[in-house]
């Protein structure tokens, strides 16, 4: 009984005892330590607020380990699995949520790279009629980084079927008006950001972000799924995100309503939406797995190459893993102290989100407990990508254990821990 009223208040799935039979296994190498961060990724699981993740390391410019444990879909609290359930794969499409940012970021580094646009340049620069309301100063730069001071969208633009009309998403872009400090102390732009980004890149190229990173990225790199949503047909083969953890109390509530723009278990139920997960949302919805994002950061640490294909110049590369002349800020939007630099959430010499003393380590992280990030200290990558969305929840013992076990795995080149 206690395990049942455990079950229901913490809204955690009923994990199967079989771990190996929902277990699945890429190509990896094999490397020392691998199998106790596994164990760790499998307490994670145990915890009941996942019914499904993928998880890819790379060490030395090689696959480690690349699994996939629980269910894509068919499996939520209170259900078991029923014949409905599929079995999560390592190649299961999978939403990486704001993990993307860093994605759309780096795409952007790409087009100044080629010498499309200035990054340091006003937005009124590229997209007239952004100059409305103030916000003529407003550097592309200042958006990557939550400085801009527009964090939040209109809840009418998060109206799934205004998705495909980019006329009505430019009005809502121009028509922002700020809310924060331009150029102070950062706060969260959590979806703003990359339709901006995405307009921008439409005037100086005449193609969509989406386009765009297809191109330049998907295709040289080999990836069967990278891109922002999918194709309509293939909405019913991504990973279904479930609501798990303890139900918010009234100032989480607020919280993350102010954060999103609605409720969090609404933004759960809409990421599952055919419409949103076929559209375009450069800040929240790049759909791949997490092989494929972690090969993205791999090439990062190998100067832009992955294999024959060269997808960044050094030079771009040199910049966006550039280690800013910043402290912890605490965010305006999010509350906590947070160190941006570039488009990602970088590491710091103390405590960071990818473990303790990773001053050079950058990444980025996605609704809830998606991690993705890659430190050049220690000549490795990690993308751990989840389905659950809880907030609190019998996963927080677990979920620390892991990054700290990645941590004494992977010690730094000067040995730092």
């Amino acid at each position: 009984v206690r395990d049942r009223v455990v079950e229901y208040a913490a809204r955690k799935i009923r994990v199967p005892r079989d771990i190996a039979g929902l277990t699945d296994i890429g190509v990896e190498s094999p490397a020392a330590g691998v199998e106790a961060i596994w164990d760790r990724a499998i307490d994670v699981y145990k915890s009941g607020v996942h019914p499904g993740l993928q998880f890819c390391i790379y060490h030395q410019s090689k696959v480690v380990l690349d699994r996939a444990l629980g269910h894509a879909r068919g499996v939520s609290p209170g259900r078991a699995p029923g014949s409905d359930a599929v079995p999560m794969r390592v190649n299961t499409p999978v939403n990486l949520f704001s993990a993307a940012k860093a994605i759309t970021s780096i795409v952007m580094h790409k087009l100044e790279g080629d010498g499309l646009l200035d990054l340091d340049a006003p937005v009124a620069t590229y997209l007239p009629g952004f100059e409305r309301h103030g916000k003529g100063g407003i550097t592309l730069a200042q958006i990557l980084n939550h400085r801009a001071g527009i964090p939040v969208l209109p809840h009418a633009a998060l109206n799934l079927d205004v998705l495909d009309d980019m006329e009505a998403l430019r009005e809502f872009v121009l028509d922002l008006q700020l809310t924060q400090e331009v150029g102070g102390a950062p706060a969260y732009h959590t979806i703003s950001g990359g339709f901006i980004m995405d307009l921008v890149a439409r005037e100086v190229t005449g193609k969509g972000l989406r386009d765009i990173l297809i191109r330049d990225f998907k295709k040289p790199l080999g990836l069967d799924w990278f891109d922002y949503g999918v194709r309509p047909e293939d909405t019913k083969l991504v990973a279904h995100n479930v609501m798990t953890g303890f139900r918010l109390g009234p100032m989480l509530s607020r919280l993350f309503q102010r954060l999103l723009g609605m409720p969090w278990d609404e933004v759960v139920a809409l990421s599952n939406d055919p419409r949103f997960l076929a559209g375009v949302i450069p800040s929240g919805n790049l759909i791949t797995t997490a092989r494929g994002v972690a090969t993205l950061y791999q090439c990062m640490l190998d100067d832009g190459a992955h294999g024959r294909a060269k997808v960044l110049s050094p030079s771009t590369v040199a910049k966006l893993t550039h280690v800013p002349n910043t402290r912890l800020e605490v965010d305006r939007m999010i509350g906590m102290p947070m160190r941006y630099g570039n488009g990602f959430m970088m590491g710091t010499s103390s405590f960071s989100l990818y473990g303790w003393n990773h001053p050079r380590a950058f990444g980025h992280v996605g609704m809830s407990n998606t991690f993705t990030w890659a430190d050049p200290d220690r000549n490795l990558v990690v993308a751990f990508l989840t389905t659950g969305k809880p907030i609190l929840g019998t996963h927080l013992v677990a979920l620390p254990k892991l990054i700290t076990e990645i941590h004494n795995t992977f010690p730094a080149h000067h040995g730092i821990r």
